[in-house]
């Protein structure tokens, strides 16, 4: 044992690494095996094997910056994940709850000091900015839950960060209080800096990141591009004199409509946050624990629970105050209170701050039994914060899964199952991403992934080609968690093969890309799309994107009188929806009245966080006047309508030409929705067609008399 005990603290950079990794192996299993939540599995690691512990490890610099980019990471994925239109709707209900979680803690903690304790009137002030911030240490608990775009979430993440700030500014109003140099122009050219560096950010990052994102689209320049946006915007903000938490955090809420949540890019940021940065922050935090203190005497026993008492009862107050006045369920009460009631970075922050202030030659502001039980209270709020957290979130969760389940009992049961056509590389990687966007990822059903190909002498060729199209694609859904299922098909007929696939596997819609070769086909359809959507009565939708979804800035959909009858309806709409809110982006409607009349309201109840606006069109042909107001960075989609449906007019046989002629180079997508009865080629019928030209014999009579 004594020989063991001669190579601790460990100080070689290879087994630091390898301990910190083997915690944050074991922690989570054996924190599950005791009901707790596992975060407090690593404070509680780090505790142990800390200083104040078994001195396994040395708080060396390996903690210091990999436990500052955790912390960092932490608020950028607060910010990044926030619902911004909520966040707009709901302004005043944030700037409420922060005020409330700020300033009730601060009072309270104020008054202990000074009456209880017997602190100073700085001191009882600076215990007071402590206890008035807080760290989303609970945060991760969120993720694994899903709720990070729950109201009270939302909440209570704006409510951090306004109180956060606000503590930070009384904070630096003390600390120069206590410098003779700093005089009255102190604010006024804090203040200028600080707004210069928000303007520069909100005008500066968006040109940035949809220059680069357009340009770059390998998967490790754009992690490593927005991990440098954010250690940027904190550094400036740590310049400026304010936490670099708070650069952090803005610069999530920046790039929040460029990184949406079912996106690679931002699956790769959480993975690599919490499977690293994360955990080695909280084992950081649990090694500046010195739990010995807590037999030192009862004084510091006293203070400790003093400090823990009534700073968590002001958070108490101010979250379940807060759910009243917002008319929230207990469960967001227990949300706010458990997200809000922990303190670790903040805290420590402002305690060394503290440390640095001389009352008097020789006497700084924070003695020990301050700075003790401030390292005390770190330990006891995640605690409580973890476990609060937690069981607000199976709270929520089980009250959520009740409310979905009555909304499967209202609409029926979702048939929803994708297949996705891809021929072309150039275009198969963002077919897959707008497939992963339309998907309901509640019902995390499969996506199918087909390649057909024609069975002639060159199907084997075709056939390897398929086979690595698809294993790429593959590669791209695991990076966003979705199951893709694959099949590379022979067939004589190319649209033969799609319906036979799509029957098969049971789909319920067929996403392609249109043709992009017109030097082989110039015909606007392709070969073969005209044959599918005359032969199959479920959504076909064709895309053409020009430059990548994630910057784009508007969906502009054109709409056909009486659409709101056909069956597909809903189905269309819940898609558009779900593609409008994932990117963040407005959608804007054109029709009759109406038609928008209902639009309106589907978006409203099923859509309420989507930004979507309404244009009178009374007729379909205005279409070409659209092309005006389409710019590079909008998506223009068409509802169009098979010929017999309620929905079909002779205009839209004009749609190839006028599509060519106005909408060429813009991002387009064309819709043709489900509807009734039974395919054509299982019946037959003397009063409709079997098949249907690209332009009728109509048309180019009309074109030569035209002409002449």
């Amino acid at each position: 044992m004594t020989l063991l005990v001669s190579y601790l603290p460990i100080t070689d950079p290879t087994l630091v690494f390898f301990v910190v990794l083997l915690i944050i192996l074991v922690a989570p299993i054996v924190m599950s095996k005791l009901r707790i939540p596992h975060i407090i599995g690593m404070v509680l690691a780090g505790v142990i094997i800390g200083q104040y512990g078994f001195n396994i490890l040395v708080r060396d610099n390996s903690f210091e910056l990999f436990g500052r980019v955790g912390l960092y990471y932490i608020m950028f994925l607060a910010g990044l994940e926030m619902d911004m239109e909520s966040v707009k709707k709901q302004t005043r209900s944030f700037v409420i709850f922060g005020l409330l979680t700020c300033f009730v803690p601060l009072i309270l903690t104020y008054v202990m000091a000074i009456t209880v304790l017997g602190y100073s009137s700085s001191a009882s002030f600076l215990l007071g900015c402590i206890m008035a911030s807080n760290t989303l240490i609970a945060y991760p608990i969120i993720g694994r839950y899903g709720l990070q775009r729950h109201q009270s979430v939302m909440l209570s993440v704006g409510s951090s960060m306004i109180s956060l700030f606000i503590a930070l500014m009384m904070l630096a109003a003390l600390s120069g209080s206590f410098n003779e140099d700093s005089g009255w122009w102190f604010w006024p050219l804090f203040l200028f800096k600080f707004a210069i560096y928000c303007i520069g950010s909100i005008w500066l990052i968006p040109k940035l990141t949809r220059y680069f994102l357009r340009r770059y689209s390998d998967a490790v320049m754009q992690y490593i591009f927005v991990l440098g946006i954010m250690f940027l915007s904190a550094a400036l903000t740590s310049m400026i004199g304010i936490e670099g938490i708070v650069g952090a955090f803005f610069s999530g809420l920046i790039l929040n409509r460029y990184i949406p949540r079912v996106s690679p890019l931002m699956n790769r940021i959480e993975f690599i946050g919490n499977a690293l940065f994360i955990p080695y922050f909280l084992i950081g935090v649990g090694m500046l624990i010195n739990v010995r203190t807590l037999f030192s005497g009862l004084d510091v026993l006293w203070t400790v629970f003093l400090i823990v008492f009534i700073g968590t009862f002001g958070k108490a107050a101010a979250a379940y105050l807060s759910s009243l006045l917002f008319r929230l369920t207990k469960a967001d009460g227990n949300m706010m209170f458990g997200l809000t009631s922990a303190h670790a970075a903040g805290a420590i922050a402002m305690v060394m701050v503290g440390m640095r202030l001389e009352v008097s030659p020789g006497v700084y502001l924070i003695n020990d039994d301050m700075l003790n039980g401030v390292v005390m209270m770190i330990l006891f709020t995640c605690v409580i914060s973890t476990l609060m957290t937690e069981h607000a979130s199976k709270q929520i969760v089980l009250e959520e899964r009740g409310k979905w389940k009555e909304d499967r009992d209202f609409i029926g049961d979702d048939d929803e199952k994708i297949l996705l056509c891809v021929k072309y590389p150039e275009i198969a990687p963002q077919l897959l991403y707008f497939s992963i966007l339309l998907r309901n990822d509640r019902l995390n059903r499969d996506i199918v992934a087909l390649n057909v190909v024609y069975d002639d002498q060159n199907s084997s060729h075709a056939r390897e080609q398929g086979l690595r199209l698809l294993e790429s694609l593959q590669q791209q859904a695991s990076a966003s968690e979705v199951k893709l299922l694959t099949q590379v098909r022979l067939s004589t007929n190319i649209a033969n093969g799609i319906k036979h696939a799509f029957k098969e596997f049971g789909c319920s819609e067929i996403i392609m890309g249109m043709h992009i070769h017109t030097d082989v086909n110039p015909r606007f359809w392709g070969e073969f799309i005209q044959s599918l959507y005359n032969g199959l009565n479920r959504q076909i939708i064709l895309t053409r994107f020009v430059q990548p979804l994630s910057t784009l800035r508007r969906i502009q959909v054109a709409v056909p009188s009486r659409a709101e009858f056909e069956p597909g309806f809903h189905r269309w709409m819940e898609r558009l929806s779900r593609v409008a809110g994932q990117l963040d982006c407005r959608i804007q409607f054109h029709g009759r009245n109406e038609s928008l009349v209902l639009i309106a309201e589907y978006i409203n109840n099923r859509h309420p966080h989507v930004r979507a606006e309404y244009t009178s069109m009374e007729h379909w042909n205005e279409l070409p006047k659209l092309a005006a107001g389409i710019s590079v960075d909008h998506l223009f989609v068409v509802v169009t309508a098979r010929k017999g449906t309620i929905s079909y007019k002779s205009a839209l046989e004009r749609l190839p030409d006028e599509l060519q002629r106005h909408f060429s180079g813009k991002n387009l997508m064309i819709i043709f929705p489900d509807q009734f009865g039974d395919t054509k080629e299982d019946r037959m019928s003397f009063t409709e067609a079997q098949h249907h030209e690209e332009n009728s014999i109509y048309d180019t009579i009309s074109k030569w008399m035209h002409k002449k």
